[in-house]
């Protein structure tokens, strides 16, 4: 038996990388998936994964940056399966590079709405949900860019520091009503924007990994499992964390 056997999971950006492998781990552990997305091929191909792996998944077209869609997701989480218990916000987009002054605002604007406004979105519309089982986990994705800078990243840097702000605020006002939220921040890992990207520029994989200490950069599952394992009675009393996952890339 799995340890997070009968609940209901939401994951958002499940299409692919990170989200696809968060989700197929909270079904190896017993939950029952609801996989949401833009990209609804891939969502399939998620819940078609977890579904010959014997578990429950259904999928959602989301934009996370879109309120309306967010409460269609997380009503059809309580829909199907009864209620909602554990959720990863781990939408995201590629942002622009480029230095401050020279930003464009069309991509802060995309860059804010998806990955910090949509994390808040999903915890408004997740929270009360939660409250109705007595109590839930809330894991959202930052990045070791929340943590530290990285020049040119204005829009995902300022963003992922959002995204831990929020995690901790969402913490404080929740924890004693049995809401753990707590927050990952992954390193580089490999999911398929980041093999995008070295196709680009095929010397990116070997400067990638020397900005990692381990010497490599990450799998997408190696994240995904430090996200699901915050979701479990395993991590009862870690509240408001901001975990890097990130083969030591903000040690230095």
């Amino acid at each position: 038996m799995g340890t997070l056997e009968g609940k209901v999971a939401v994951v958002t950006g499940a299409a692919m990388g990170i989200g696809r492998s968060s989700a197929e781990i909270f079904s190896r552990e017993g939950a029952s998936v609801v996989v949401a997305d833009i990209d609804e091929a891939g969502g399939r191909g998620t819940v078609d994964l977890i579904e010959a792996s014997g578990g429950q998944a259904t999928f959602i077209r989301t934009d996370v940056s879109v309120p309306s869609d967010v409460a269609a997701m997380v009503a059809h989480a309580v829909d199907t399966y009864g209620g909602l218990d554990c959720a990863h916000n781990n939408a995201g987009i590629a942002a622009p590079l480029a230095p401050l002054a020279e930003y464009p605002d069309d991509g802060w604007d995309r860059t804010i709405a998806v990955m910090l406004s949509g994390v808040y979105y999903c915890m408004k519309a997740e929270i009360p949900r939660m409250l109705e089982r007595g109590g839930g986990a809330i894991v959202n994705t930052a990045s070791g860019v929340g943590l530290v800078a990285y020049p040119h990243q204005a829009a995902y840097t300022a963003s992922k520091h959002g995204v831990i702000g929020l995690t901790k605020v969402a913490a404080l006002d929740y924890g004693a009503q049995g809401i753990r939220v707590n927050a990952i921040c992954p390193g580089t890992a490999r999911t398929p924007m980041v093999d995008e990207a070295v196709q680009r520029d095929p010397t990116l994989d070997a400067y990638l990994k020397t900005l990692h200490p381990i010497g490599r950069i990450g799998e997408a599952s190696e994240v995904a499992e430090a996200a699901v394992w915050l979701c479990t009675p395993a991590a009862s009393f870690v509240l408001g964390v901001a975990l890097p996952v990130d083969g030591g890339y903000v040690v230095p």
